[in-house]
């Protein structure tokens, strides 16, 4: 099933694409999801970020196989930052050379705590399609990551959840302003998502809507205002957003 979060004449609702129209569900994350009988047009509705996590969570040591040698080791990332696609990053005037990391995200759809480590993966609802952007001078001056990873926007994450795909060699792709960056596959990660989740649950609870980055296997895309990414993974579809500039003395209202 295709999940979605959509807003529209009547407000903001998860929904199951089914080809042609959204089916308004109940609540994605229960045990077993009810459409509630209204159906939604597309050209009436926008999609938003496919969750609305209170934990973010992202890897680092697991952009290659040579990370198999150091220990697996988390991040967390404000889940205030979380923006759908089509939304814009905003690079902060303070903010030094940032980057684009094209990354599969594992979306949690229930409670992991109490769960064993190999029975983890029963608690995804579904993957969907994440850009971890960085602000790499940031994060060599700031050793946990806060003002590099955090930022307004630095999150996107979309377009929607996708349920049942087999994330072990998941093709992705980044580009910007149309161009291709990087181009990698999830079976180049250090770890695979069951590691994760049982290094993760271990560290902190996890549960419906939030969102463990898996780490990026391609390399970077530096971006610019102005600059358009994208990052698009097989069978799961494309992550888009504008990059513009924004003063950081604005605030977050601005």
């Amino acid at each position: 099933m295709r999940v979605c979060r959509i807003a529209h004449a009547g407000g903001t609702s998860y929904a199951s694409w089914e080809g042609e129209e959204f089916a308004e569900l109940s609540d994605p994350f229960a045990p077993r999801p009810r459409h509630t009988g209204t159906r939604i047009s597309p050209a009436a509705a926008r999609l938003l970020a496919p969750a609305e996590p209170r934990t973010v969570v992202g890897m680092a040591h697991n952009t290659g196989p040579a990370d198999r040698a150091l220990p697996p080791a988390a991040f967390l990332k404000a889940a205030r930052s979380v923006v759908g696609s089509g939304a814009a990053v905003r690079l902060p005037d303070d903010a030094g050379r940032t980057v684009a990391e094209g990354e599969l995200a594992l979306v949690i759809g229930r409670e992991t705590t109490g769960v064993r480590p190999a029975d983890l993966l029963s608690c995804v609802l579904g993957l969907t399609v994440a850009n971890d952007v960085t602000d790499r001078s940031a994060q060599r001056d700031d050793p946990l990551w806060t003002a590099a990873k955090s930022r307004h926007t630095f999150t996107p994450v979309g377009p929607w959840i996708e349920t049942g795909l087999d994330a072990a060699d998941l093709q992705i792709t980044v580009t910007v302003n149309g161009v291709e960056a990087s181009r990698a596959s999830t079976a180049g990660l250090a770890r695979d998502p069951g590691e994760i989740l049982a290094y993760v649950a271990r560290l902190m609870p996890l549960g419906p809507g939030d969102l463990v980055l898996t780490g990026a296997p391609g390399p970077e895309a530096p971006l610019r205002a102005g600059d358009a990414v994208g990052v698009r993974i097989d069978g799961l579809g494309e992550l888009g957003n504008p990059v513009e500039a924004w003063h950081a003395r604005q605030g977050a209202a601005a």
